[in-house]
């Protein structure tokens, strides 16, 4: 599965904005993301193995960077401790990188705690209304909280953790001591939550694996990182993670270990959750589609194709004929969840 074309960035529109500024997702943060464009050099960040990576950790003049560096440790006290800067004296800027691979082109900021060297990750990107749906939706209708805040055209994302996905296919699934039959179930479920909410691209760099010791056992969850491709794509299987070939060795996982009772097991209890989430939060999932059905996330040409995939996947017409990514996101849920 390979998508071929950059996506489009769509700027958040008024409404979407008191959408966010009612629910605690705003914040007056420093305008920084064309401040930390102004870097003079660049070299491949290399990862804890010695291995070269797709970011670059990148300098600034040594006056810009004395700028700077009051910004971003104030950015952090507001993600963290709601802009107590009492509680963030301590705290420095100890790396900056810049992800030029991605649409969003992320910077991501290391700060680190002088007193004991603990160090956190955020993320400044440029805020874009695909993403921010795709992070709204993540943290309403998943088992996952997601801390976020937006300024203008500023998107600040807290670092999500986990073993990434490509690493864990590198270095954990043929290790002995990893509980295989789990592994394929979290898949078979982060699959299910991926498709009905139509988040895409879960290529294996795009999410990680949560690996939490249990009181008899590991258990895992897989967690997206990564939501530029919410409900952006037109063709159906974008939208599922099994069909990408770098997670090809997590599908044989699930081949070899699940039958298909147990896979529609799995996907029907990933159902169940996400229905009671939705009625949890039915209030403001229903005031954000009320935004999202009528906004452009999409080309027509990707709406139009969906629609028709979907409408033949669920057997209903009502998916041909819609004009809006929301409209099928809303459609897609009902028709996934329905009885439930």
């Amino acid at each position: 599965m390979i998508i071929s074309h950059k996506k489009i960035a769509y700027p958040v529109s008024p409404k979407l904005w008191h959408y966010l500024e009612k629910w605690r997702r705003t914040a007056l943060v420093p305008k920084i993301y064309q401040e930390l464009g102004h870097f003079n050099e660049a070299y491949p960040h290399i990862d804890p193995h010695g291995i070269e990576t797709l970011w670059q950790t990148v300098l600034y003049p040594p006056e810009e960077f004395a700028e700077l560096k009051p910004k971003l440790t104030t950015i952090y006290a507001m993600l963290k401790v709601g802009g107590d800067m009492s509680l963030a004296e301590h705290l420095d800027v100890d790396r900056v990188d810049f992800g030029q691979f991605g649409n969003s082109k992320p910077f991501r900021v290391r700060i680190v705690n002088r007193y004991n060297d603990n160090f956190d990750h955020y993320y400044v990107k440029v805020a874009d209304a695909s993403r921010i749906y795709g992070l709204e939706l993540e943290h309403i209708l998943s088992p996952n909280r997601i801390n976020y805040m937006v300024h203008e055209g500023t998107l600040i994302e807290e670092h999500i953790a986990g073993i990434p996905g490509d690493t864990f296919m590198d270095d954990h699934v043929k290790r002995s001591d990893i509980n295989r039959v789990r592994v394929a179930k979290e898949f078979v479920k982060f699959n299910e939550r991926c498709f009905m909410r139509l988040l895409g691209d879960m290529r294996s760099v795009n999410y990680v694996i949560d690996i939490t010791p249990d009181f008899e056992e590991v258990q895992y969850r897989v967690r997206p990182i990564d939501f530029d491709q919410q409900s952006y794509e037109g063709r159906r299987n974008i939208y599922l993670a099994q069909f990408f070939k770098d997670n090809l060795p997590v599908v044989e996982l699930v081949t070899e270990h699940l039958n298909l009772a147990t896979i529609r097991q799995y996907q029907n209890e990933e159902r169940n959750l996400m229905a009671s989430r939705k009625r949890l939060a039915d209030r403001r999932l229903t005031e954000l589609f009320s935004i999202m059905r009528h906004e452009i996330l999409s080309p027509p040409e990707k709406v139009k194709q969906l629609g028709e995939e979907l409408a033949e996947y669920h057997a209903e017409p009502a998916f041909e004929g819609t004009k809006t990514m929301g409209e099928l996101v809303m459609l897609n849920l009902d028709a996934s969840l329905r009885g439930l």
